[in-house]
Formats: C-alpha cells, sequence, structure tokens
C-alpha cells in the first residue's frame, strides 16, 4: 500500500469557530489569527495505491467557485486545487479509480465536481467511482438550517446526475471496504461522517477528517463550534486516541496547517497529547 499526501491549498475560517469553547488567550498561539480573526487552515487528501487502485481520499474546495466565495474564506484565485495538485504528483484525473468523500462539506467535496470545456459541471474524475453512503448523501441533499451553506448544490447534484456514486453500508463497528481498509461511521460532526483506517504491515494510520481537523484539536475541550453534536465528537475523538495510544497508530490531520501526521502519547498528568511527527510517505512508501 502507497499512500501519498495531497495538498489541494488552504483557506481561512474563523478561529472561534474552528476552537470552539476554548479561549482565545489560548488558541491564538497555536494558528494565529489574522486582523479578521481568521486562521489558516490545509485542504489536505490522500492518494491511496493499492490492489491496483488509485483511490483519492476527499477533494478539497476545489477551484470552480467564483472569486467572492474565494475571498470569504481567503483562496487565492491562482490555486489550482486537487487536479493541479494530483498533476504535480505525476497522476492525471484520468488515473483515478475511486474517490472516497468522508463527508460532503464544501471544503472536502467541492473538488470532486469541475467545469468542463463546455461550462458544464461533471465529474473531476471520469473514470472514478465515488463513495459516501445514503444517509450522508441524503442529510447534505436536504441539509438542515445549521450546515446548509456547507452542503452546495453543485458539488452534489452533478455525482447523482452522472451515476458514480456508490454506498458503503453503514455499520456500528468499523466496516472493512477493501483489503487493509476499514470505514468507521461517526455522527459528532456531521451525520454519518465516514473516517477511513489504512493498515498496512503493522502500521495503521487513520484519516481523521473532521472528528480531529488539526492537531491543534488533540486536547479534549477542543471541538469546532461547527459540530453538531459535540458531547458526541468529544466521545469519537476520545476513542480514537486511545486506540491510537493502545495501537499505536498514526493520525492524519486534513487541516492542520503545519504538521499532517504524527503520533499521540500520554502526559506526565495523564492527559493526550501531541507525539512525534511523521512522513506518511515514508510509512506507507508501496
Amino acid at each position: 500500500m502507497k499512500i501519498t499526501v495531497v495538498e489541494t491549498g488552504s483557506l481561512k475560517l474563523d478561529g472561534g469557530a474552528m476552537f470552539g469553547i476554548v479561549p482565545k488567550q489560548l488558541w491564538k498561539h497555536l494558528n494565529p489569527p489574522d486582523e479578521r480573526n481568521q486562521c489558516t487552515w490545509a485542504m489536505r487528501c490522500l492518494l491511496v495505491e493499492t490492489e491496483g487502485r488509485k483511490i483519492l481520499v476527499d477533494t478539497g474546495v476545489g477551484n470552480k467557485q467564483d472569486a467572492k466565495f474565494r475571498s470569504h474564506f481567503g483562496m487565492a484565485e491562482d490555486e489550482g486545487g486537487v487536479l493541479e495538485a494530483l498533476r504535480r504528483l505525476g497522476h492525471e484525473p484520468e488515473s483515478i479509480t475511486d474517490v472516497l468523500l468522508t463527508h460532503l462539506h464544501f471544503d472536502h467535496a467541492g473538488g470532486a465536481v469541475r467545469y468542463d470545456e463546455m461550462g458544464r459541471l461533471t465529474p473531476s474524475f471520469p473514470n472514478a467511482t465515488y463513495w459516501s453512503n445514503e444517509i450522508h448523501l441524503n442529510w447534505a441533499l436536504f441539509p438542515n438550517a445549521r450546515e446548509k451553506a456547507s452542503f452546495l448544490p453543485e458539488n452534489l447534484e452533478p455525482l447523482k446526475e452522472a451515476g458514480v456514486l456508490k454506498f458503503i453500508d453503514i455499520q456500528k463497528e468499523d466496516v472493512e471496504w477493501l483489503p487493509g481498509i476499514s470505514i468507521r461511521f461517526v455522527y459528532g460532526h456531521t451525520e454519518a461522517m465516514m473516517v477511513p483506517i489504512f493498515r498496512h504491515q503493522e502500521r495503521t494510520l487513520v484519516f481523521c477528517a473532521d472528528v480531529i481537523p488539526s492537531s491543534f484539536h488533540i486536547g479534549m475541550p477542543y471541538i469546532m463550534a461547527y459540530d453538531l453534536r459535540p458531547l458526541l465528537t468529544m466521545e469519537e475523538k476520545g476513542r480514537i486516541l486511545e486506540d491510537a495510544i493502545v495501537g499505536q497508530h498514526y493520525l492524519a490531520f486534513e487541516h492542520d496547517p503545519n504538521t499532517a501526521c504524527s503520533t499521540v502519547r500520554r502526559s506526565d498528568n495523564g492527559r493526550i497529547e501531541k507525539g512525534e511527527t511523521a512522513e506518511i510517505g515514508l510509512l506507507f512508501p508501496g
């Protein structure tokens, strides 16, 4: 199994929203905000090559949104998004066989769709099967008022119309999706988000998605204000962290501006904290 980090760009989000109830006096040293109180966050995806497949995990925001949208989230006009990021790594969009979307918020699923030469919205990866789950797709297609701005129809409808979506069956326990790849369904951040877990040669990597969006969020009180069910997020995060300590797992952070991957450890006072950083490409070189 070969896993490659795909850096698709960055966006800015309000620091208070990202750190929830944690006072600014504490979090401002972790990710310093600008004059608008916005912090810079990565949109980091993974490319997994295994069993003859090229699996892209999440797609970033893409580059189809207009200038007003991009300026609102502090995104550069010339950022090429996931397609350009893959090309820099030597992969064309036609080579991707599967796209696993942890959830359908715009900063995770926006790059799944692009404008073609005729100005029509079409799947960005013409030969890929896109994977979600039925509960979450319905949740996104008929959003609640709190999440409506995060589920953009232009990211969802073209996939549905193209018939490229397939669903992973939801279970209470982790589901083996492919050899070496299991899926955990979590409900704190949004309904039925999928957390992929990769196992190869006695190494385990958890792609934390928005359960633990950055290494700054390892501490238990650090829960995003965006989360629908923050107490459940805390419980789900606690399970990932405890498993990581016991099993010596590596955690991959989708939004951390600096750290793509690290271990965790228990400090002398019993708290779980960030451990050593690691290179995902060295852990899973293929």
